[in-house]
């Protein structure tokens, strides 16, 4: 494997400085994936509490303005999934998906999909970090890869993050007036955007899972361990998937 360290001679404590920035750049690409979600998240909400006057006060909650809330939010996402291990993270992330799916067959009753949108945060920035772990696995400059992507997810949270900033501030001026691109847009299509992060939750996930189980599976050294650590698992998985329908 080859990363941005190896390039420069080999010192002691070098190649753990180097696995550390990895670390930290996964985090944060995670990190930026989250607070991508909160945005468009924020962004749909306040769009329905302006169609909806007895919202009114959910509505203010939502425009409040907290820059260091945010900011802090995404500095603490990193750290924590810098040090969240691959193998935790693939856990997490299948643990997640069971519930998903149990989620969504019991909708019927009661069970509402923003809820979910809300419950994945933490296990979305696990996904994206496990689907990292697998995909640039062996990849030839390791660190270059994830220095660009932490860029591009960087700017896509920035720009999600002006977009429900501009929304909270001028969206229910600008729908009215219909004098705004984003706005207009926003207005004849926001509803769509719950359909929009479905589909992006759900091609995530897929590859996060198809990555957590061949991450876990290294860790067996023959078929029948991996059968023995497997099988109790999705019993008991099943089991309580079938207890909360």
């Amino acid at each position: 494997m080859f990363s941005l360290g190896s390039w420069l001679p080999a010192l002691p404590g070098l190649e753990w400085g180097w696995a550390l920035l990895d670390a930290l750049l996964q985090g944060l690409v995670s990190a930026c994936a989250v607070s991508v979600l909160c945005s468009l998240l924020k962004v749909y909400l306040y769009i329905q509490c302006v169609n909806n006057p007895a919202r009114r006060a959910e509505q203010q909650a939502i425009a409040a303005r907290r820059p260091l809330l945010g900011k802090l939010h995404v500095l603490v996402l990193t750290a924590v999934l810098a040090l969240v291990g691959s193998r935790v993270a693939a856990l997490v992330v299948l643990e997640f998906s069971l519930r998903a799916a149990s989620s969504i067959l019991s909708r019927g009753k009661g069970t509402h999909s923003s809820q979910l949108y809300l419950l994945c945060q933490y296990s979305l920035g696990c996904g994206v970090s496990c689907g990292l772990s697998f995909l640039l696995e062996g990849a030839p400059q390791r660190s270059w890869n994830l220095m660009l992507a932490a860029g591009l997810a960087g700017l896509l949270a920035l720009h999600a993050r002006r977009l429900a900033r501009h929304v909270c501030t001028l969206y229910e001026l600008h729908s009215q007036q219909r004098y705004c691109g984003v706005c207009i847009l926003l207005l004849a299509s926001g509803h769509g955007i719950p359909r929009l992060l479905r589909n992006a939750l759900a091609i995530t996930f897929a590859v996060a899972d198809l990555a957590a189980v061949e991450l876990i599976n290294r860790d067996f050294l023959s078929t029948g361990e991996a059968v023995r650590f497997w099988t109790p698992l999705t019993i008991c998985y099943t089991l309580l998937v079938v207890y909360m329908q």
